[in-house]
């Protein structure tokens, strides 16, 4: 199945901005872009005069709009629209399985940069099988009219095994390749507690060396096969003692994506973003794209 690239909009600069980021990420892949707006024309307990026309045209419109202002900037963009009649959640879960990845926009914290998500943003997040990036309506503002940003720097978390980041390193290189960008791998980690300090346990940090050299090798070993697979990515490695949301943060600063993962399982409560995904979400400097694994 040919894969596309889903953006929701609903007519707000955050959503556009979405979208223009979407359009310049589908330009870079080679890859069509769909603009979805939700819309459902539902009757209230409360005396609110509705025109369910009225909804439908409004609707239309917004979707026109968004469609006019990615092709004026991108004429070169594959581009089509869709009303869906149902939530903006549903919505855009239900049409990730034929997406490379789902776009979203994100209002930014005045002031301070970071993100304001809103309940939809961390239902759509958290419910995804797919890849999420949450944009703001300042990101990408400075970038030429209608151009393609390429270049610049792509920051991954990495942690565990190979196996745990495989998803978010694998998108962090795709991304870097298509924009002819580098990538600057970031593991984090924290002293054991004392009572883990067994001769057992720590067979393996001696081994290494110690416990720096022991993450060093852990991060190499999980870059391994996408360094060999995307040989013209330049790559970066980073490996700093600290919680991973500051580290990766701190890292980020002049990054034009930062990727990081999310376990994909189902809490008490429902489906988790998790901290570090949400330390993100709402303080990074730039886009944010959420894997799940």
């Amino acid at each position: 199945m040919s894969r596309e690239i889903v953006v929701g909009v609903d007519g707000s600069p955050e959503s556009l901005a979405a979208a223009d980021w979407a359009a310049r990420e589908a330009l870079h892949r080679g890859l069509p872009l769909r603009l979805v707006h939700a819309w459902r024309w539902e009757p209230l307990d409360i005396p609110v005069v509705q025109d369910p026309e009225s909804l439908e045209r409004s609707a239309q419109e917004v979707l026109r709009a968004a469609e006019s202002a990615v092709i004026s900037r991108y004429p070169r963009s594959a581009v089509t629209g869709e009303i869906v009649a149902d939530s903006p959640v549903a919505a855009l879960l239900g049409a990730q399985e034929r997406a490379e990845m789902l776009v979203i926009g994100s209002r930014g914290h005045g002031a301070v940069v970071g993100f304001l998500l809103g309940s939809y943003g961390q239902q759509i997040i958290a419910g995804a099988t797919r890849p999420v990036v949450a944009v703001r309506s300042r990101d990408g503002a400075d970038e030429d009219e209608g151009g393609t940003g390429r270049g610049g720097r792509i920051v991954v978390g990495q942690h565990g095994g190979a196996e745990d980041s495989a998803p978010a390193l694998r998108f962090a290189f795709e991304t870097a390749a298509a924009r002819g960008a580098s990538v600057r791998a970031v593991r984090a980690w924290s002293l054991p507690p004392l009572s883990a300090y067994t001769p057992g346990s720590m067979a393996l940090a001696d081994e290494a060396g110690g416990l720096v050299p022991y993450e060093e090798k852990a991060l190499r070993e999980a870059l391994a096969p996408w360094r060999e697979r995307f040989p013209e990515v330049p790559v970066t490695e980073h490996v700093e003692i600290g919680s991973a949301g500051q580290v990766l943060l701190a890292s980020s600063g002049d990054a034009e994506l930062l990727v990081v993962g999310r376990r994909a399982r189902r809490g008490a409560i429902g489906p988790r973003i998790g901290s570090v995904a949400h330390g993100a979400l709402h303080l990074a400097p730039c886009p944010v794209a959420v894997v799940p694994h």
